[in-house]
């Protein structure tokens, strides 16, 4: 995890390896400009550089500068003021994830706000992180950046740098424990183990944490999770974690899809991509780093999280198309595609949320192509009670990640009517798959506010972009944590 500090030094007399700096691509005709070090703009544009967003231009430290290297990093707007913080975050970001092996960097955005400062530290953060425990040659060489110094100088106006700074290593620290384990491959990351983690991120932190094994989970009913699991060797499990503030003033409980691995099932998927299905176990990973970063916000809101674990495999006990399984409520559902795995387990762990009667439920997925086809590999989608959807709208609006609310049409509804069952897990047809799948977890949430987040696309990203490398990015985390500090205020 990266360390990150404040300090009062100037840009010049900060010292680390490398000082990052915001690049405007100034007026037209005029060139870019480098905030803080203006003798450094004719160099810049003399190497061609334009501060174009993502462009990053690393240059020797001229005299008088405390730092060994200048990286420059391209906001692409013409104005400080046009650089709101989703901006800021993803050029930041970008620079930092660019320095492995590099010990520490200053970060600065000078003539900034308070509130820019802030972003740049988010950003910066995030972006300091990679995915080394496997790799055999790992060193210090491709170790991610260790440390960021934040440079709050009277340059910056505002207050809060110290405050921003902490806030910006928590949000980090918890956006990584979801990558962490969304990247961890899944011969090591199965349910009894995930299980295990769980436990172990949750030590020392006011959390409590219960899992129901397989035989638990055949007695109380939970057909869904316990059908998805049957033809796996590793039995699946159910993971409740809790977070109860003395004077909590609300309550929200949290739903994750935790398939640790997806074939498919009996429904078997194509070879070619399926070693991403590692991280069909992202939403329950969210919802765990959300608790985690709750309580150590010590957020007044008590929060539930249940992590539906299971691994999806088409082995011989293996549910087949066309069984009919019994649910954690008593509703029977046939399993026409056992591919729609991901519903299953949801739908018993939303109805254990919704008996909890909290304030609000929201569910976390990769659960749908269907949501990649409709929004792409960077947008996720949300659906549910039109207040929850908004007001998780609003949150990912501050976290600075993208949503796009989708609809639940009700003729959409008479699709997942079952033939010899109450319901079928899969519609009637291919269209509209996405809120076919939310229209089906919304018959096991009654009148409980609900949103319900697929983040199918940018949960893993196949090329990087800003603070976000390959594999697990940890999006929604954030938004998921908005939510709750929103509440709390």
């Amino acid at each position: 995890m990266v360390s990150i500090t404040t300090s009062p030094s100037t840009v010049q007399s900060v010292t680390a390896d490398v000082l990052i700096l915001p690049v405007l691509s100034g007026e037209e005709g005029a060139g870019p400009a480098v905030l803080g070090l203006p003798e450094l703009s004719p160099v810049l544009a003399a190497v061609g550089a334009s501060g174009a967003q993502d462009e990053l231009t690393r240059l020797p430290a001229r005299e008088g500068v405390a730092a060994s290297t200048v990286l420059l990093a391209g906001l692409g707007r013409r104005s400080l003021d046009d650089a709101d913080a989703v901006v800021l975050r993803r050029a930041l970001g970008g620079a930092t994830r660019s320095l492995t092996g590099v010990g520490s960097a200053a970060v600065a955005v000078p003539g900034g706000t308070g509130e820019q400062l802030a972003a740049a530290a988010e950003g910066a953060a995030l972006g300091a992180y990679s995915f080394t425990a496997h790799k055999s040659d790992a060193s210090s060489a491709t170790a991610p950046l260790q440390e960021i110094v934040l440079v709050a100088d009277e340059s910056t106006t505002g207050d809060g740098a110290v405050a921003a700074s902490e806030r910006a290593g928590i949000l980090a620290d918890v956006v990584d424990v979801t990558r962490d384990l969304v990247n961890t491959p899944p011969n090591l990351l199965y349910p009894e183990s995930f299980a295990q983690r769980v436990g172990e991120i949750a030590d020392g932190l006011p959390l409590e944490v219960t899992v129901l094994d397989e035989e638990q989970l055949a007695a109380g009913g939970y057909g869904g999770i316990v059908g998805v699991g049957q033809g796996s060797a590793r039995p699946p499990r159910l993971v409740r974690v809790r977070y109860a503030p003395e004077g909590a003033t609300g309550h929200v409980a949290l739903v994750g899809k935790g398939i640790t691995f997806d074939t498919g099932g009996i429904s078997l998927k194509p070879g070619p991509g399926m070693d991403d299905m590692t991280s069909d176990m992202t939403g329950a990973a969210t919802v765990l780093a959300a608790a985690v970063g709750a309580a150590r916000l010590n957020l007044p809101v008590k929060v539930t999280a249940f992590l539906a674990i299971a691994e999806n495999m088409p082995g011989g006990g293996a549910q087949r198309p066309g069984d009919v399984v019994t649910m954690r409520n008593g509703r029977t559902v046939e399993v026409l595609n056992t591919d729609a795995e991901g519903r299953m387990v949801m739908a018993d762990a939303l109805v254990d949320a919704v008996a909890e009667q909290p304030d609000l439920v929201m569910d976390v997925a990769t659960l749908t192509g269907a949501a990649v086809v409709a929004l792409g590999d960077r947008t996720a989608a949300v659906m549910g009670t039109d207040e929850a959807r908004t007001e998780v709208l609003a949150a990912a609006d501050a976290a600075g990640e993208p949503f796009w609310p989708l609809p639940f049409p009700e003729e959409l509804r008479a699709g997942i009517d079952g033939r010899v069952a109450d319901l079928r897990n899969i519609g009637a047809g291919r269209a509209g798959g996405a809120l076919t799948a939310g229209i089906f977890l919304r018959e096991f949430v009654g009148g409980t506010p609900w949103a319900h987040l697929d983040i199918a696309g940018p949960g893993f990203a196949d090329s990087p972009q800003g603070y976000m490398g390959k594999g697990a990015t940890g999006m929604s985390v954030r938004t998921v944590l908005a939510v709750l500090e929103a509440r709390a205020r």
